[in-house]
């Protein structure tokens, strides 16, 4: 059995929200727009990111903790986020400040991305323009800049991540970054393009290259990684693409996921034997990094290497038999994987996904101990997710896209910014929640301005 998360989208309750969204509003209007116009610049950005040894810094050389959320829908057929049927845009995106998260991870297609480089965001049905008046009429690319602008206001950064090739609510399924009509040199042109039209924009600091790339040894496609320039190379299709946007953005931050199997000692890629290689979780086997690590050149400093990790609700993975615990959870699964890089100074880390139910169980424990992991060694994390309607996750919000599920959010406030009682934002001048926080305070305010 393949260890993926199996919908994601599979709720039912997701299922019969929708079906009443579109039954009111009709599908997806797919009228062309002119080509986009450049997103409005603001003010010279300050608040870029890099890298030093195993910690992301800001423009000053000071320490930043990157905690928060992924938030998706982009990625979808509904084209914009999930929840706007029902919930206001900036409410929902206030109150992930107020509560601590400082960085939102947007999945989204390489299909969208080249309909909005070619001019043809649509309108989609998706949004309940009652709850979001003002999101009336704008396409799918300007409902994007709402929310930058949005998060801007609230102090909050963004990261951008190519879920999948196509626009499909189950595209994260597909092993590899080109599908169909969507090539390799698309992907790349893609990034290219939305990396130039906000490369004035500090909002948008991060680029998590390709979600989740896979696939077993007898699987085809699948992706590898070694030190070839071989087609399904992920190492080689990162760092092509991370070397393309800094080429635009040489300040943007350049985060690279590992895959799912990798050769062990004494063995290589032409093997077909399960047996010969270590397996762990879609996006989560980093060890290839050891022998074959991602070189943007130049930006060396620019570069995040983004595991995901996952409970035995998702998959009954072998190191969740028998008695296990954080302690070996760490040596047989996370060390070898990818903890070794924050652990050798190599590179920061940040776990891009990481979720699940409270089961009062197994599921629970393993939260809680990759929790503990993350706020001891202060590594960078986004937690999956806001949407209620990830089918064997669940979400911070309930089905009614207003209530917060209390107790998750309690498991998860640690491993949020927080430093004398407040919540760091990652931006200089804004505290996160916006001018007049009482929960938050900016980096300026932490740092000083100096």
């Amino acid at each position: 059995m393949t260890p993926f998360r199996s919908t994601r989208l599979g709720a039912a309750a997701a299922a019969t929200a929708l079906a009443a969204v579109f039954a009111l509003c009709g599908p997806v209007t797919a009228r062309a727009e002119p080509a986009a116009a450049p997103a409005a610049a603001p003010a010279a950005g300050t608040d870029w990111l890099h890298t030093d040894g195993n910690r992301i810094v800001d423009e000053n050389g000071d320490p930043v903790w990157l905690t928060g959320v992924n938030w998706f829908g982009f990625n979808a057929t509904e084209r914009v986020f999930h929840g706007l049927w029902s919930a206001n845009l900036d409410t929902l995106t206030g109150q992930m400040a107020q509560r601590g998260i400082n960085l939102v991870r947007v999945p989204i297609s390489t299909q969208l991305l080249l309909e909005w480089k070619n001019g043809q965001a649509a309108v989609s049905s998706a949004v309940n323009t009652w709850a979001n008046p003002e999101l009336k009429d704008k396409n799918t690319l300007q409902v994007f800049d709402a929310f930058l602008a949005t998060a801007r206001k609230y102090g909050i950064k963004v990261m951008l991540d190519v879920h999948s090739a196509e626009a499909d609510n189950s595209g994260h399924i597909h092993p590899v970054w080109w599908k169909g009509a969507i090539t390799t040199e698309q992907f790349y042109t893609a990034w290219e393009w939305v990396t130039d039209r906000y490369k004035d924009d500090d909002t948008l600091v991060a680029m998590d290259i390709k979600n989740e790339p896979h696939g077993k040894p007898s699987e085809s496609p699948r992706a590898k990684w070694d030190g070839s320039t071989d087609p399904d190379n992920f190492k080689y299709a990162c760092q092509t693409a991370g070397r393309r946007i800094l080429a635009v953005n040489p300040k943007v931050l350049i985060l690279c996921e590992g895959i799912e199997v990798y050769p062990k000692d004494g063995t290589n890629w032409t093997s077909t034997s399960p047996t010969d290689y270590d397996s762990v979780w879609w996006g989560g086997n980093l060890r290839g990094a050891a022998q074959h690590p991602v070189d943007l050149g130049a930006q060396q400093d620019q570069l995040v290497y983004s595991p995901h990790d996952y409970g035995p609700l998702v998959y009954q993975q072998p190191w969740f038999q028998g008695d296990w615990n954080r302690t070996t959870l760490e040596r047989d699964v996370w060390d070898p994987n990818w903890l070794y890089l924050h652990k050798n100074n190599t590179a920061p880390l940040l776990i891009g996904e990481w979720g699940g139910f409270l089961d009062n169980g197994p599921n629970e424990k393993w939260l809680k101990a990759l929790r503990d992991l993350i706020v001891e060694n202060r590594i960078s994390q986004t937690f999956w997710c806001l949407n209620p309607n990830s089918g064997d996750t669940g979400g911070l919000l309930g089905y009614d896209w207003a209530t917060w599920d209390e107790a998750k959010y309690a498991l998860l406030k640690p491993a949020l910014w927080q430093e004398n009682g407040k919540f760091v934002s990652l931006d200089h001048e804004v505290p996160l929640g916006g001018t007049g926080s009482t929960t938050g305070i900016s980096l300026s305010d932490l740092y000083g301005t100096g």
